[in-house]
This record gives structure tokens, C-alpha cells and sequence, in this order.
């Protein structure tokens, strides 16, 4: 197996517990778990294989904005998580990232559950030289009408030596 298609921790953690009932839940836990701020939006990651990741949100009043809608706010931290557990499970394990920038378009109110969708067709190649991902992310409702979408832009890097899994 090379660098470009070794798989991350995470993927094999995650197609570990998918064997299990609840293992999602217990990977979306984890996850809250090493970055503690997206707990506030409720994420459950849904589907993870290199180049997607679908995480599904509630629509609780902790997510809801002076309006009674889906906060603005609340969206980007979907579209943010979808894109990094996406990223990380899709570039080499030789490598590492960090958002570098996020567009934001907001085109309707979500008043509903959301499903955030990260997605990139194709994958490309990762080389020795740093280089920026940029990840489209969808915000969904229930309907699946888009009402966020997102431009999140990774800075994309081979880890300094010592540094692999």
C-alpha cells in the first residue's frame, strides 16, 4: 500500500465501529471529544470514505438564532466539521492539514434537522510540495434543499519527518 492510498486512523476507526450498533454515535462522540466546540451543533457523522463525509446535525433551540432558525453560525460548524473529517481521511497519511480560509453563502432559512456534505469528485494527488484544498460543502434540510453552502480551504502539506502515523 502507498502513502497516496494508506488509510488514516480515523477511517480505520470508523469502518471499525460501523461493525458495531451505535458505532457511529460513538465516532461523532470522539470526535466532540478531541475538538470539544462542535459539540454544540450535535453532529453525527453519517458516511466517511476518502473523498465524503455526510454529518447530520438536529435542530434543537441550542442551534437556533434570534429568529427561531438554523444560526448561521451553526451551519459553518457543520460545513467545517464535514470538511475535515473529509480531509483527513482523503489526503495520504504522509500528510497534514489546517483551514486556511472558509466562503460562506447563506440562500435560505433552515428550519429543519441538517445534513452537512462534504464531497470532492476526484480526489486529486498529494504531492511533496504544499498546496491548498479547497472542499465544497453543502448545508441541507430535511428536504434536501441546500440553504448553506461553504468554500472551506485547506492548507494541505507532507508532515515534517518523524511526524507519520
Amino acid at each position: 500500500m502507498t502513502a497516496q492510498s494508506a488509510r488514516s486512523a480515523n477511517l480505520r476507526i470508523w469502518d471499525t465501529l460501523q461493525r458495531i450498533p451505535f458505532g457511529d454515535r460513538i465516532f461523532s462522540q470522539a470526535l466532540c471529544w478531541k475538538a470539544p466546540y462542535f459539540r454544540s451543533v450535535h453532529p453525527r457523522i453519517v458516511a466517511l470514505e476518502p473523498g465524503l463525509c455526510r454529518v447530520e446535525g438536529p435542530n434543537r433551540r441550542s442551534v437556533h438564532n434570534h429568529l427561531g432558525t438554523y444560526h448561521a453560525i451553526a451551519s459553518c460548524n457543520m460545513a467545517e466539521i464535514a470538511a475535515g473529517v473529509m480531509t483527513e481521511v482523503t489526503i495520504p497519511t504522509t500528510h497534514r492539514w489546517i483551514p486556511v480560509g472558509m466562503t460562506v453563502e447563506y440562500h435560505a432559512k433552515g428550519v429543519t434537522a441538517v445534513t452537512a456534505v462534504a464531497q470532492l469528485d476526484p480526489i486529486p494527488h498529494f504531492g511533496d510540495t504544499p498546496e491548498q484544498l479547497v472542499v465544497p460543502v453543502e448545508v441541507r434540510d430535511t428536504s434536501g434543499t441546500v440553504f448553506v453552502t461553504a468554500r472551506i480551504t485547506m492548507h494541505v502539506s507532507p508532515k515534517r519527518a518523524g511526524k507519520n502515523e
